[in-house]
Parts: structure tokens; sequence; C-alpha cells
């Protein structure tokens, strides 16, 4: 699986979003509240998603003239992939590594971090 633009992840965070859908369903999916920045252009999207049905990200069913899109990759599958890429790029294959540094680095309550602990002994219970 290659990665994505951020362009594309965009598009298929709103495609995941509403399931499936035309463009301009695709596009609704971006609507931000004035002063949040532009929705990007129609045809920006549909340029996009034609991208990303090449690459298999994407499928449609045809009515007509019209497709309706839908995901072909699941985000689950996307976001394993993604976090599997990045350990082994940046973290040396560690997901050791990989926890630590988003322990260390981001601001993560007590409470985060409490559900971590838990979620490790949890682990640890069931490796006995």
């Amino acid at each position: 699986m290659e990665p994505l633009t951020r362009a594309e992840e965009q598009v298929m965070q709103a495609l995941w979003g509403i399931e499936r859908g035309f463009v301009k369903d695709v596009l609704e999916a971006f609507q931000r509240p004035k002063g949040q920045g532009r929705s990007p252009a129609y045809t920006t999207v549909s340029t996009i998603i034609r991208i990303l049905e090449q690459k298999g990200f994407v499928g449609h069913e045809a009515f007509g003239r019209a497709h309706r899109y839908f995901p072909k990759v699941s985000k689950e599958a996307y976001r394993t992939h993604t976090l599997e890429r990045m350990k082994k790029d940046y973290f040396k294959g560690s997901a050791q590594s990989l926890l630590s540094h988003f322990i260390e680095k981001e601001d993560l309550s007590v409470t985060e971090l409490d559900a971590l602990l838990k979620l490790i002994n949890e682990r640890k219970q069931g490796d006995r």
C-alpha cells in the first residue's frame, strides 16, 4: 500500500466519514465554518478521487454518467499500515521507541497515562 499525500488523506477522511457518496457529498464533508479556511474546489476533489481510484483506495458504482464512490481500503487498514511504516522508517522497527516518543513528546493527562497502563497490564495478564 503506497502512502497518500496530505490532500489524498483529507479526501479519504471525508469518504470514510460518509462511507459512500458522489463528489458533491465528499465536498460537503469538507465544509468548514466561516473563517476556518476554504473548502477545496469540486474539480480538485474530483481529480483526487480519480487518483485514489487509480491507487486502489477508492471504488465506484456507476449511475449513468454519475459515479458514487466508496472506500476500498478501510480507515483501520490504512492507519495500521501507516503506523507500521512510521515505526519502521523513524523508530528502527521498535514499537517501544514509537510509544516512548508519544509518551515523552505528547502532553498526556494522568487519565490518558492511566489508560495506557491499564492496556499494558491487561496485555501482560493475557500473555501469562
